[in-house]
């Protein structure tokens, strides 16, 4: 059978957070699954880095893994920290930026229909 989740472990405990590295001034991305509905990333952005403003195609939930994160969604400003997650809903302008080195777990779940599929249903 195929995996649908990919790039970790299957049937054993292991550390979410080890499983990316930073790397010195960028932003590193692992991605976990990505099927026609829903998207999963884990990623791990240096102090200082971040993802401009942007909007996605479907909710996006970002739980912060460890340190601390600005999540900026319709331009208010939500601080994060290790334990706390945050909804950034579909076409709802955001950004990310790491207030401290973070590593951060990434849903993304939108509509796998095309807009125009979806529209006549």
């Amino acid at each position: 059978m195929t995996e649908l989740i990919k790039n970790v472990p299957h049937s054993e405990a292991f550390a979410l957070a080890n499983q990316v590295d930073y790397d010195a001034g960028k932003v590193v991305s692992l991605t976990l699954a990505q099927k026609p509905g829903v998207g999963v990333t884990l990623l791990a952005l240096d102090a200082g880095e971040g993802m401009s403003t942007h909007a996605a195609p479907g909710d996006a939930m970002a739980t912060i893994l460890e340190g601390t994160a600005q999540i900026t969604i319709n331009d208010e400003p939500h601080e994060l920290a290790a334990g706390e997650a945050i909804v950034m809903p579909a076409g709802v302008p955001h950004a990310v930026k790491a207030l401290t080195a973070f590593k951060m777990l990434l849903v993304v779940v939108k509509d796998p229909k095309p807009a125009a599929e979806a529209k006549q249903a």
